[in-house]
């Protein structure tokens, strides 16, 4: 495959457009919302920035990045591994159910489109039922996207789904949108190469205020979102 078209490919899966239904879920941001902890633009970049820092570039991001290695290897066990961290590490039934979801939504796409390979269905079988993260790095690996751009667009999805959240709850204007998508996406090319630094025993899922703010979520009067 080319270069441009694996840009292709990789602006595919990173487009809001992909029928996966992250659109639905705010993973505790509309609670953050009632509980006024969001209250404007400068709150929600301030808790998105957060999350980046705190919950992406230390967990989700750096199993991901093993996750590409291993499905671009065909290393079974090292894929089932973190697959399985992956699931267990989700600390509610709201963001357990989400990344099951999606990652279920993501595999099937990818068997209607016949772009995964045989040792990736393999993989899927053996892994079942896939995270996000692991139904995205095979994914990456049968669109033959390098990890590290996989890794990219992969926390790029995440802050445009939390900045779309923010604008319909809150509520914002589009403009304060794309500033927040300005001033936190460049942060995303340090959160990659930090997160590919971390050994194993440093991913970690310590995130207490995010644990609170989606268990919290599943008992909301109102809300608009899943999670």
């Amino acid at each position: 495959m080319s270069e441009p078209l694996a840009l292709v490919r990789l602006l595919q899966l990173a487009s809001p457009a992909l029928p996966i239904g992250a659109y639905s879920y705010s993973q505790g941001l509309e609670w953050a919302v009632e509980a006024a902890d969001i209250r404007d633009a400068a709150s929600a970049q301030a808790w998105i920035g957060d999350l980046l820092r705190d919950v992406m570039t230390v967990s989700e991001a750096p199993v991901l990045w093993r996750l590409c290695d291993a499905a671009a290897a065909a290393d079974a066990s090292g894929f089932e591994r973190w697959n399985a961290w992956f699931r267990a590490s989700r600390e509610t039934s709201e963001l357990r159910a989400e990344t099951l979801q999606m990652g279920g939504s993501l595999w099937k796409l990818l068997a209607d489109l016949d772009v995964a390979a045989p040792a990736a269905r393999e993989a899927a079988q053996r892994c079942e039922p896939l995270t996000l993260p692991a139904s995205y790095a095979l994914a990456a690996a049968g669109f033959a996207v390098p990890a590290q751009d996989a890794v990219t667009a992969y926390l790029w999805s995440w802050l445009e789904n939390q900045v779309l959240a923010a604008l319909k709850a809150v509520p914002l204007g589009q403009v304060a949108g794309q500033r927040m998508l300005l001033a936190l996406g460049a942060r995303i090319p340090g959160a990659v190469e930090a997160a590919r630094a971390l050994d194993d025993d440093d991913i970690a899922n310590f995130a207490p205020g995010f644990a609170l703010a989606s268990a919290r979520h599943e008992t909301q009067y109102t809300r608009i979102f899943r999670s």
